[in-house]
């Protein structure tokens, strides 16, 4: 598509020698075709003004004329009284593509049910704004130049304050550094301790499959370890050459459940016995509705456990906004390690989320959003209640998303596919295993991004295909 430029008149390179003996509206006109031809002005972008152009390149209006003139009857361009000058459509050299004829696509959603993915017309726009403004009204110069690979000290105190808080972790602003978003979060972790000699780490199973991508770009090997109803089995992992374990024990990943407060013992004196390092995924321990939030691991084992948190679910993900915290020394590795990847996250940013956290509104938005899911999860429970009864829903303490359990003799990819053609998305619990098997059917129902109506229209579109 062609980009609508909406200043006065767009700027242009073009490149003109005029030692070189070649007329100069001969050399203007060629560089214009060659600038479409190769795709740098693209079918219908706006050209300069011949008057922007005829002063930028310090030639006479007339000849910036009739070289669009020319253009315009060789068909590279069109123009029209009163109106811009524009690339064609289609040039000679670059015709309307014909139609190829039928193509095979996957078919379109009309409602899916996402797992991960928030409510993205919830994003607090009005309140992100007021925290910008505010933050750019109290920043001083020197708050647009280059921040700390560790992250402005104005964020790293409000957030230590915050989780010590909200989630009963025992930090310092000097051990929290603010990342871009939870997966670069643990890239810069375990390339650091792959650098400090570690060479596996262990993950639950099922588990999230983007740490499979990450642990081997940080050329560490994966070593699955299950989960039951009470959350990563600690005995399993011990019996693994693994000494940093990477973990959801607040809301499990996907399965929902809690690590119990005797798995959470065993962990922290798996982790004290064998100097291990826990590496805490907090992704959304804020929307608890059964009782108040589970505290953070971090709390427990200072000397052990990295949390990283970041607001993708609770703000946006297109923010790009984490932190992690943890053990001085590591944090100080991961400092160098930042230093080099993008040499600190936005600075204006990071001010403003320190803004909207102090101001009080961040946790008005998480009871606000609190509600706004429940209502949610409640659609979910009596949409399945009355049109699958035979489904039993599990997880749904916390977050946005849910485990179906599907009724024996179903296959699980065969529902997903099956749903897929009545244009309902839907992920089956087998895309989430690191070790398959034979399991029994179960589906993992995101409903954070879709409303009560479109969960009861997803759910009556393949309540049929949820029957043995």
């Amino acid at each position: 598509m062609a980009i609508e430029w909406t200043g006065e008149s767009p700027e242009l390179l073009l490149p003109l020698d005029r030692g070189s003996g070649v007329p100069l509206g001969d050399q203007l006109q060629g560089a214009l075709r060659e600038a479409i031809r190769a795709g740098r002005l693209r079918p219908g972008e706006r050209l300069p003004s011949t008057r922007r152009l005829a002063e930028d390149l310090r030639v006479s209006r007339g000849l910036v004329v009739a070289v669009y003139e020319q253009l315009v009857a060789g068909g590279y361009l069109v123009s029209r009284p009163g109106g811009a000058t524009r690339v064609a459509a289609a040039t000679p050299d670059q015709p309307v593509a014909q139609d190829a004829g039928p193509s095979v696509e996957k078919p379109a959603l009309e409602i899916e049910f996402a797992f991960g993915r928030p409510d993205l017309g919830s994003f607090p726009r009005r309140e992100w704004l007021r925290a910008m403004t505010a933050a750019l009204a109290a920043a001083p110069d020197s708050a647009a130049g280059y921040a700390s690979p560790q992250g402005v000290p104005e964020l790293r105190d409000v957030l230590a304050a915050y989780l010590n808080r909200v989630r009963a972790t025992r930090l310092t602003p000097g051990e929290v550094l603010v990342c871009s978003g939870y997966t670069q979060g643990l890239r810069l972790v375990l390339e650091t301790l792959a650098r400090n000699g570690h060479r596996t780490v262990a993950v639950e199973d099922p588990g999230h499959l983007a740490v499979r991508e990450v642990a081997g770009r940080a050329g560490l090997s994966l070593r699955p370890v299950r989960v039951d109803e009470h959350g990563l089995v600690v005995e399993e992992l011990a019996a693994t050459d693994a000494r940093v374990a990477v973990l959801t024990p607040a809301h499990q990943s996907p399965t929902g459940v809690v690590l119990s407060a005797a798995r959470r013992q065993q962990l922290v004196a798996w982790a004290a016995g064998c100097d291990g390092v826990v590496v805490e995924d907090d992704y959304d321990a804020e929307f608890r509705y059964d009782r108040r939030a589970v505290d953070a691991l971090q709390g427990l084992a200072p000397a052990h456990v990295v949390m990283i948190g970041s607001v993708s679910k609770t703000l946006a993900p297109a923010l790009r906004l984490g932190w992690l915290g943890g053990p001085p020394g590591l944090v100080a590795d991961v400092v160098e390690s930042k230093r080099y990847h993008d040499h600190g996250t936005p600075a204006l940013d990071q001010l403003a989320l320190a803004q909207l956290l102090t101001s009080g509104r961040y946790d008005r938005h998480l009871r606000r959003m609190r509600a706004h899911y429940a209502a949610r999860r409640e659609a979910l429970v009596d949409a399945l209640g009355r049109l699958a009864p035979q489904v039993r829903l599990t997880g749904l303490a916390a977050g946005f998303h849910a485990v179906a359990h599907l009724p024996a003799g179903l296959d699980e990819e065969e529902v997903v596919t099956a749903a897929a053609a009545r244009g309902v998305g839907l992920a089956a619990m087998r895309a989430h295993r690191f070790v398959l098997g034979d399991h029994p059917p179960q589906l993992v129902l995101g409903f954070g991004d879709l409303t009560p109506e479109r969960i009861h229209r997803g759910i009556s579109l393949i309540a049929n295909l949820l029957r043995p």
